[in-house]
């Protein structure tokens, strides 16, 4: 694995909390903002990947493949949720 440095300014008030963010966790701090990137990183790609597939979304094709289905009453377990 390949790493780099990156200088990084954060206010003072935002880096004690990831301090104590990264300590409750028993991680270094680095390893903590490293991984807090990693999972804004994934959160944006994620969003990208679901915003593509729903511009190819045919609502037709999804209306159609739904009246095909079923008939059967949801399993035990899978009942919609009672207000």
């Amino acid at each position: 694995m390949t790493t780099t440095n990156y200088p990084l300014r954060v206010p003072a008030s935002i880096m004690g909390e990831a301090k104590k963010a990264a300590a409750q966790d028993g991680v270094s701090l680095n390893q903590f903002i490293g991984t807090a990137l990693a999972e804004k990183v994934s959160a944006l790609r994620t969003e990208a990947v679901l915003e593509a597939r729903a511009a190819r979304a045919d609502r037709k094709k999804f209306d159609a493949a739904m009246a095909k289905a079923g008939g059967q009453p949801p399993r035990e377990g899978d009942e919609p949720p009672t207000k």
